[in-house]
């Protein structure tokens, strides 16, 4: 084939440009700027707490036995109890973990 009935398929613009840094820790889903709690970023990273392991051990039990790939809120709130979890305190207002609750409170 002739060079000359080559098609330049490329703009001459880098694409790459608009695309986030994965070294930066940001993810294109959350958009740029937006980080993962130190809680969530660990559970996600595969560290997790004995608390944590045990209700996703409780939960991967409870869908193979009743196979059930996605279980209901109802369902997990079941396994919840199953584990020994009952409500003893008043609700509180969501929107803050409670290790952040903590650190704002000790800086006042």
């Amino acid at each position: 084939m002739d060079e000359q009935h080559l098609i330049e398929r490329r703009s001459g613009k880098d694409r790459r440009g608009n695309v986030v840094d994965r070294r930066l820790g940001l993810d294109r889903q959350r958009g740029p700027g937006r980080r993962r709690s130190d809680e969530r970023k660990t559970a996600e990273e595969g560290e997790m707490s004995d608390e944590q392991f045990e209700f996703l051990m409780a939960i991967d039990e409870y869908r193979r036995k009743n196979t059930r790939p996605f279980p209901t809120w109802t369902e997990v709130l079941e396994v919840i109890k199953t584990l020994g979890y009952r409500k003893v305190a008043e609700p509180q207002p969501l929107g803050q973990s409670k290790k952040k609750e903590k650190q704002t409170q000790t800086v006042k």
